[in-house]
């Protein structure tokens, strides 16, 4: 994301704009969401739902201001990738996921996707393997079992947020 917003400096100041703000609102919603999700292992649609016309409008604005309507489309077709491969998982083994990941993961498709999509790959895969080490260090600390339900969402905001800072763009 870093490559990207310094193409956007050197573009257009006010698409640099749109996509600062866009993953400051990213950094927020993961904050709370993550200490929503650990507490209760829910992600409430207050917080969720109005993230699709938030960041979609800042990233896609961002893309267009940059004279690059291709990230555009992508930014839609990488919450589009993510929300269909979760709502998949979902439908096949639900009692594995709950459906506020299944909507969380079009937000986040929205951030890997206006980047690029080895962004969206690198991010989903991230995200299990976040959710992975998060699993075996609850079981080595014994304070869970193999069986033990945890919360996913903290696993994919960790894995789009370090896929976002550590991928070039």
């Amino acid at each position: 994301m870093v490559t990207r917003l310094m193409d956007l400096w050197e573009s257009n100041a006010l698409a640099l704009l749109c996509a600062l703000a866009a993953s400051l609102y990213l950094l927020w919603l993961a904050v709370v969401l993550s200490v929503i999700d650990i507490r209760t292992h829910t992600l409430p649609n207050r917080y969720v739902l109005p993230a699709y016309p938030i960041a979609g409008v800042l990233l896609v604005s961002a893309a267009l201001l940059a004279g690059t309507p291709g990230h555009a489309l992508r930014t839609a077709g990488g919450a589009l990738a993510m929300a269909a491969l979760y709502w998949l998982l979902w439908v096949v083994y639900p009692a594995g996921m709950g459906f506020g990941d299944v909507k969380l993961a079009g937000v986040l498709g929205l951030f890997l996707g206006f980047l690029s999509w080895q962004h969206v790959v690198f991010g989903v895969a991230a995200g299990f393997v976040a959710g992975g080490l998060w699993g075996v260090l609850l079981i080595v600390s014994r304070r869970g079992t193999a069986q033990s339900a945890i919360p996913f969402g903290p696993a994919m905001l960790a894995g789009t947020l370090v896929t976002m800072l550590v991928l070039p763009a």
